[in-house]
Parts: C-alpha cells; sequence; structure tokens
C-alpha cells in the first residue's frame, strides 16, 4: 500500500517523491493527514484557485490536518 504524500499547511501544496518540506513555505510543517485533491491548471481563471489562495499552477490539497 503506498504511502499518502505530505501537504504543506499553509500553501496546501501536495509534496512529491517523498519530499518532507515544501520548497514555497521552508518553514511550514507538513502532514500527510489530509483531504481532498485538486489540480489547478489556470489559477486566474480558477474560483478553487481563489479560495484556496493559489497563484501558481500545481496539485493541491483541500484541506490539511496539523496536529
Amino acid at each position: 500500500m503506498p504511502k499518502n504524500p505530505f501537504a504543506c499547511a499553509e500553501c496546501h501544496l501536495i509534496l512529491t517523491d517523498g519530499k518532507d518540506q515544501c520548497d514555497r513555505c521552508p518553514s511550514a510543517q507538513v502532514s500527510s493527514d489530509w483531504q481532498g485533491y485538486v489540480v489547478i491548471l489556470k489559477p486566474g481563471r480558477s474560483e478553487i484557485a481563489q479560495r484556496l489562495q493559489v497563484d501558481r499552477p500545481g496539485t493541491y490539497a483541500l484541506k490539511v490536518n496539523v496536529r
């Protein structure tokens, strides 16, 4: 069973390749406890991107739980 990748608690970016630190928010916590999965291609035209405050294309979690 594959391990759930980490997601950044600040920008919600889903990290790939076993990374455990976000390149965009190096001081932010990361968590493998997240929900929802959205791929944003054109942030300027996306209502979801506006709600998540995303300004770059990428794969994001809708909710990240940090303990």
